[in-house]
């Protein structure tokens, strides 16, 4: 009996028999418009569609040049692509999979000169106010949908979904809020909904009778302006009415103010809104948003809450999510940590897409993992991110590696990160490699500093031993008053109730975070999530009573360099908790007075019971220049190769592409 009979039960969409109930949904990968897309988007898809995954969405594809989300022409507009998608549906179909077509249009949210929308009202997100769209431009937009849609069954798609979510064009024409229009597209909802109605229309008609039309819609908005609960159930019947065969949910708009995908959002947090749509409909509903294991998908279907799942992010971190949870061995899917690092904050930084856990996501084609020929004893020193990812890569192809780990367990400073609020998910990563050299049998030597004597007599030496604290950062920071990040992390220091963090950069922010929760770990609940962020009410937040400063060198705002995707939340999170932020210091001293600083010219004494220093890191690779002494060659990488601000994601793409080369 399998362990997850509702997840792997097959389900019938217009006629099709899908295998099971896991879908995976679009994510923009930054490979639609690069040279060797098509070929790179085959591997990628195709390895998950081997793997078991019963629908695929591609990324967005815009029906005009004007709705491209980005200045990339991601278009779909021409008989002349056809040819490039259907090396990605053939390789999908080879694989026994089914891939739909996704159709965006970003309206306003388009980055690009020429952004056009329903009222001429700016995003918060985006830099340009849009052109308001004429009656004949709206017309010409619902054909050019539907010419895509067409496009789409030459090119080999089963289907199609239109994105009717996120705050998208489609969003904007729905919403009271941007949609200022008194024509036959504006005013009533009955009005405001004409555009993507006559969109699903025309959609179903190009298509065919036997190709899957979807239609994705927000379950919850979370937007001034926008669509209620019984507003968006009225939706759901009337694309039902008009031939829609299966609805996809998305969960606010993409302005929100509230993490929907971010780790800070405890899993499946939405998908009671999605069941309200389920049960108003006959038509199969998919749930999403932080749904990142086969127990958390088991338990959505189960509950009733959705028909399908649907899995993005998670496909990035293991393409063999379904494969895995078939056979019964849900400890060793490599789990989504939704820090959006190398996927969405790639995207928006003009990058491929790929994934912090898994650096072969998107690369396929570069990065392969094949057997060894002639297998040689490799050392590894050192288990943090390259150290763990570079020896399960190696034992995966065959080598014998030997992993010599300092401390008592392996992750380095991941054990670290993993005590933040909204990084609990680190622990799923130590879970899986923990697993994965146990299987690939790693011999891990604990509690062991490799030196040199150590070493010699392996065939190759791959120094991975990350960093250390920069010391000596202040005059008098030996005082006790002083504690480093890994202290307080730790816990082998307790911070009193005045603090001071000395550095705004990831790590000040994350212990800053750690301070203001105070253990509290009420936020991994949904209904707490809900109450802190103002779900459906007023926020009810909880905060530790410290009294904490945050200071930084640089002048201006603090947490600049976060992630692009996520570093709202964390500065969202410090504001809610009273921290103060000071920028533009000058560090003097510390004695028992306090820190002595300069701010605008003027000196300053800040007390504190606890002053904890994160303001940088240094490389620990002393023992690859010992080696390099006694002429035994090593490879160096990670942190131990390259200091600056704690970056996981170097560290395993560096393991995983030694690893895979050696």
């Amino acid at each position: 009996m399998t362990m997850f009979p509702n997840l792997l039960a097959p389900i019938r969409v217009n006629g099709q028999d899908l295998p099971n109930r896991v879908m995976m949904g679009s994510m923009h990968t930054g490979l639609e418009a690069h040279p060797d897309g098509p070929k790179r988007l085959a591997a990628f898809y195709g390895a998950r569609a081997k793997a078991g995954a019963a629908l695929i969405i591609t990324g967005g594809w815009s029906p005009n040049i004007e709705g491209r989300i980005s200045k990339e022409p991601v278009c779909f507009q021409g008989p002349e692509l056809v040819p490039g998608h259907r090396i990605v549906t053939d390789a999908v179909h080879e694989e026994g999979g089914r891939i739909l077509l996704q159709l965006v249009h970003g309206g306003r949210y388009a980055f690009h000169e020429i952004p056009v929308a329903p009222s001429p009202i700016k995003s918060p997100i985006s830099r340009t106010i849009p052109v308001e769209m004429t009656d004949a431009i709206i017309r010409q937009t619902i054909d050019q949908f539907e010419s895509a849609a067409a496009l789409s069954v030459e090119a080999g798609y089963d289907g199609v979904e239109i994105m009717g979510s996120e705050g998208y064009l489609i969003s904007q024409f729905l919403s009271a809020g941007t949609n200022k229009r008194d024509d036959e597209w504006g005013g009533p909802l009955e009005n405001r909904a004409r555009f993507v109605l006559e969109i699903l229309i025309r959609a179903r008609a190009a298509l065919g009778a036997d190709k899957i039309l979807m239609y994705r819609l927000s379950a919850l908005e979370l937007v001034d302006g926008g669509l209620n609960a019984d507003e968006i159930i009225w939706l759901a019947r009337e694309t039902e009415k008009i031939g829609v065969d299966i609805l996809d949910t998305g969960i606010g708009w993409h302005e929100v103010q509230v993490p929907t995908i971010a780790a800070a959002a405890p899993r499946a947090a939405f998908t009671g809104h999605v069941r309200r749509i389920k049960e108003a409909v006959s038509i199969p509903v998919i749930a999403t948003n932080r749904i990142n294991t086969p127990d958390i998908a088991e338990a959505v279907l189960a509950r009733g809450d959705a028909d399908m799942v649907s899995l993005a992010r998670p496909f990035l971190a293991d393409a063999e999510f379904v494969a895995k949870a078939k056979a019964g061995t849900p400890e060793k899917v490599n789990v989504c940590i939704a820090c959006n690092q190398a996927c969405l904050d790639h995207y928006f930084s003009h990058q491929v897409s790929s994934c912090l856990v898994n650096p072969r996501a998107c690369f396929e084609t570069e990065i392969e993992i094949n057997p060894v020929t002639n297998a040689r004893r490799i050392a590894v020193v050192g288990s943090g991110p390259g150290g763990m990812s570079v020896a399960a890569t190696l034992a995966e192809r065959g080598h014998q590696v030997t992993l010599f780990e300092a401390s008592n367990r392996i992750g380095g400073q991941f054990n670290l990160a993993r005590m933040i609020p909204g990084k609990e998910e680190f622990n799923e990563t130590l879970r899986y490699f923990k697993n994965r050299l146990e299987e690939f049998s790693v011999d891990i030597k604990y509690s062991t500093r490799a030196g040199v004597a150590d070493l010699v007599g392996f065939d190759d030496v791959v120094i991975a031993t990350g960093i250390i604290p920069r010391s000596k950062i202040i005059p008098g920071d030996d005082y006790s008053s002083v504690a480093s990040y890994v202290d307080i992390l730790s816990g082998k220091r307790e911070a009193g109730k005045k603090v001071i963090v000395v550095g705004a950069g990831g790590i000040g922010f994350d212990v800053a975070i750690y301070l203001s929760y105070g253990g509290d770990k009420s936020h991994l609940d949904p209904d707490a999530f809900a109450a802190h962020w103002g779900v459906g009410q007023e926020p009810v937040r909880s905060f530790s009573d410290r009294d904490i400063t945050m200071l930084q060198r640089s002048p201006g705002s603090m947490g600049k360099r976060l992630g692009k995707t996520t570093g709202w939340v964390h500065r969202a999170e410090l504001a809610h908790a009273g921290v103060r932020q000071l920028s533009g210091v000058t560090y003097k001293n510390i004695d028992d007075a306090g820190l002595h600083i300069e701010i605008d010219g003027e000196g300053k004494i800040l007390s504190a019971d606890t002053i904890i220093i994160c303001a940088g890191q240094e490389s620990e690779n002393s023992l690859f220049h010992q080696l390099q002494e006694k002429g035994i060659t090593a490879h160096l990488i990670g942190g131990a190769k390259e200091a600056g601000e704690l970056d996981a994601e170097r560290a395993f793409d560096q393991g995983v592409r030694l690893g895979a080369s050696l």
